[in-house]
C-alpha cells in the first residue's frame, strides 16, 4: 500500500472520514496547544465611581478578555467584573490594581489547567446510537448534529428536524420541533441556545431538554399534556460556526465567524444584531469588540433565518426563550431601556415559578427581572426583538455559576443545570396552557 498512490489516497480519505466523525474532542495537555496556559481569570470589585472610572481606564489600555460585564463601558460600582487576561499582562495588571487599592481576586490562576479539567477523561464519548448518547458530556457541533438526525429517525411521532437556513460559513442551520404530529397547528414555544460560542452549556441543555421530554411523555402526565397542546422548536446550536470555532481554536470565541472588509477582526454579536434598537447603549459599532452589533441589523445569516422563521410563525408562537450562561438569572423585557412592559404581571408571575421550580431541585437560587435592571443595558438583543414583535412572553437563561467556573462549567455540573433548567423552561410552558392578560407592545 506504502507505494500505491490510489491506495494512499483511500486510505488517508479513510483516516479522515474516521477523523471527522470523532473530531474536534481534544486531547489533555494539547487542547489549544497550550494557548490559555499561565492565563487568567480576575475577578474586580470597584467600590465607588472613582474606583469604576479607574478600573475602566485600566481594563481599557489592555486587550483583555470580558467575561462579565461585556465590556468595560458596562462596569459599575459593587458589581463584580470577570476578566480573563492573558499571561504576558497578569504581572501588570496585578501591579496597577494593588497600586489603585482595587479589591479583586484571582479567581482561575492558569486558565489552560481548568479548561483541560472541563474537557473531562472519559474515554467512552463516541457512541454511535441514540440509547448510548451521553448526555454528561459537552458535544461538538458534528456531534450534536448526527444526534438530531438520530433523534429525528428515531422518534417520528413526536420529533421533526429541518432547517431555516444556512450560517456565514455555509453551515445547517437545524431545528427540532417536538410535539405529537396529529396536531401541528397549535401554540409553540422557540427555544435556542449556543447564541454565544464560549456557552457550551447551552447546547447541552437544549439536548438535555429533548431527550428530558421525549423520554417522559409517555408516563408523565405535566409533559404529556405539555407536547399534546404545545409545540417545542429547539435550536440546539444558534451560532453554528463559532461553536464550532470555540472547539477548534479559541475556547473563549464568541461571535458568529462572518468576515469584515476594514478589519481584520471577525464576527458580529449575535445577541447585539437583531432589529431593536439596533447599536444604541450595551453594544459597539467597533468590528473588534466581543459586543459588535455588526454592519446593519440582521447582518447575519444566522439572525436573518431564526428572525425570519419567528415572524413567519409568530401568531403561533407564545414564548421564546434564549438560554446563555453565566449569572444564574432569568431575565425579560426590556434590555434597552429601564420601563415597565404591558404585560409585567404575567411575564414576572412566570418567572417566579419558573425560578421557583429550578430551586427545587437543588436549591439553587436565580435572580429575575428586567435585563437591563438585573443584569445590564444592552440593544439589538433577541428577547426584545422577539417581545416587540408579538410574543408575549420572552426570557433568557443565564444558567450557571456566578463565576468560580465561569464559561468553563464542568461536565459534572451538566446534569443538575440541566435538570433544573427543564423544570423552570416547563414551569414557563406549562404557564402558557392557562390564562393571562395578553398585551401588544
Amino acid at each position: 500500500m506504502a507505494n500505491n498512490p490510489r491506495c494512499r489516497r483511500a486510505f488517508r480519505a479513510l483516516i479522515l472520514a474516521i477523523m471527522f466523525e470523532n473530531v474536534l474532542r481534544p486531547v489533555s495537555a494539547y487542547l489549544y496547544n497550550n494557548r490559555y496556559t499561565g492565563n487568567q481569570v480576575f475577578r474586580i470589585t470597584p467600590c465607588d465611581q472613582e474606583e469604576v472610572w479607574k478600573l475602566r481606564k485600566i481594563l481599557g489600555n489592555m486587550k483583555v478578555d470580558f467575561w462579565q460585564p461585556n465590556s468595560a463601558s458596562l462596569i459599575h460600582q459593587n458589581a463584580t467584573v470577570d476578566v480573563h487576561v492573558r499571561r504576558n499582562d497578569t504581572q501588570s495588571l496585578h501591579v496597577r490594581l494593588k497600586q489603585e487599592a482595587i479589591y479583586y481576586r484571582v479567581f482561575i490562576s492558569n486558565l489552560q489547567r481548568e479548561i483541560e479539567m472541563q474537557a473531562g477523561v472519559r474515554s467512552s464519548r463516541w457512541r454511535r446510537s441514540e440509547s448510548q448518547y451521553d448526555y454528561e458530556v459537552y458535544h461538538s457541533l458534528e456531534e450534536i448534529q448526527s444526534w438530531m438526525f438520530e433523534m429525528n429517525q428515531t422518534h417520528p411521532d413526536l420529533v421533526h428536524m429541518f432547517s431555516i437556513g444556512k450560517s456565514y460559513e455555509g453551515r445547517p442551520l437545524y431545528v427540532l420541533q417536538l410535539g405529537k404530529r396529529s396536531r401541528p397547528q397549535r401554540n409553540s414555544v422557540w427555544i435556542d441556545c449556543g447564541v454565544h460560542a464560549r456557552e457550551w452549556i447551552g447546547p447541552a441543555f437544549c439536548q438535555w431538554f429533548v431527550r428530558e421530554v421525549i423520554n417522559s411523555y409517555q408516563y408523565d402526565p405535566g409533559t404529556t399534556r405539555l407536547l399534546n397542546q404545545l409545540n417545542f422548536y429547539i435550536m440546539p446550536v444558534f451560532n453554528v460556526d463559532g461553536y464550532r470555532f470555540s472547539w477548534t481554536t479559541d475556547r473563549f470565541w464568541r461571535k458568529t465567524r462572518s468576515k469584515n472588509h476594514k478589519f481584520h477582526c471577525r464576527g458580529v454579536d449575535a445577541n447585539r444584531n437583531w432589529k431593536v434598537k439596533w447599536c444604541e447603549e450595551g453594544a459597539s459599532s467597533h468590528p473588534c469588540d466581543d459586543t459588535y452589533c455588526g454592519p446593519f441589523p440582521e447582518s447575519e445569516p444566522e439572525v436573518k433565518a431564526v428572525a425570519k422563521f419567528l415572524r413567519k410563525h409568530k401568531k403561533r408562537i407564545k414564548a421564546y426563550i434564549s438560554i446563555h450562561a453565566y449569572a444564574q438569572m432569568l431575565l425579560y423585557p426590556y434590555s434597552y431601556k429601564y420601563a415597565t412592559i404591558p404585560n409585567f404581571n404575567c411575564v414576572e408571575s412566570a418567572a417566579q415559578n419558573a425560578v421557583t421550580a429550578l430551586y427545587s431541585a437543588y436549591g439553587v437560587r436565580y435572580r429575575y427581572g428586567p435585563a437591563s435592571t438585573t443584569l445590564y443595558v444592552s440593544s439589538g438583543s433577541s428577547i426584545d426583538w422577539a417581545y416587540r414583535n408579538g410574543i408575549p412572553y420572552t426570557f433568557a437563561f443565564e444558567l450557571r455559576d456566578t463565576g468560580y467556573y465561569g464559561f468553563l462549567l464542568p461536565e459534572s455540573l451538566i446534569k443538575p443545570t440541566c435538570t433544573e433548567t427543564t423544570k423552570a423552561v416547563k414551569a414557563i410552558a406549562s404557564g402558557l396552557l392557562k390564562k393571562c392578560v395578553t398585551y401588544r407592545d
